[in-house]
């Protein structure tokens, strides 16, 4: 027997008005920074992940779908124009 299990999303939704958006504004977007200069080191001490891999390119851009984590925490890029 064969048995699906579903996982809760738990993901905090980050949405945004344009096609994409810079990971470093994401954070900030986000609330888990205070600034840009904060968000610049934490990516590049490689302490955010981008879709399940270590990111430390702080331009890498997102759109709706991916999914970065900082600390525990889980967070998803919505299409907030929709």
């Amino acid at each position: 027997m064969k048995v699906t299990v579903k996982k809760k999303d738990n993901a905090v939704a980050v949405p945004i008005s344009t096609a994409f958006i810079k990971l470093e504004s994401a954070m900030k977007l986000a609330n888990i920074v205070i600034s840009g200069g904060s968000a610049k080191v934490e990516i590049q001490e490689g302490y955010v992940l981008v879709n399940g891999e270590v990111c430390t390119m702080r331009g890498k851009k997102l759109y709706p779908g991916d999914r970065f984590s900082y600390e525990g925490e889980e967070f998803v890029i919505t299409d907030g124009a929709s």
